[in-house]
């Protein structure tokens, strides 16, 4: 299984970035998918998570309204859209996959595959 993630660099606050997470290896459609993010510095968190449907999200509170999980399937593709980027949005953002059902997606030890990362700086 392979993910692979792309999309980020470098933004002033206020703008807006989208992330892609092309998946390969697996029946992409069967898993739930899921972005963390890790700052310099600090432990990795969740950020935004979508079941196997697409009919579930789930967002952090730091970024809810802000960021926007979706994906496609027939391109085996996730996306998270990022609007109203801040400073402490500075992270290496991860997409990851997940075999689990139900729940909120948020844990990441539910997830088995891991993308690259993604590095997002957002200048003040």
């Amino acid at each position: 299984v392979q993910l692979q993630a792309f999309g980020g660099g470098l933004v002033q606050a206020g703008g807006s970035l989208r992330l892609s997470c092309a998946a390969s290896g697996r029946t992409f459609s069967r898993y739930g998918m899921g972005w963390f993010r890790q700052a310099p510095g600090k432990e990795r968190e969740f950020v935004a998570a979508i079941s196997w449907s697409g009919g579930r999200t789930y967002h952090a509170d730091s970024v809810k309204g802000r960021f926007t999980v979706s994906r496609d399937n027939a391109k085996n593709t996730v996306y998270l859209q990022m609007n109203s980027l801040k400073s402490e949005d500075t992270a290496v953002y991860y997409c990851a996959s997940t075999p689990v059902y139900g729940g909120a997606l948020t844990k990441a030890t539910d997830y088995d595959y891991w993308g690259q990362g993604t590095l997002v700086t957002v200048s003040s």
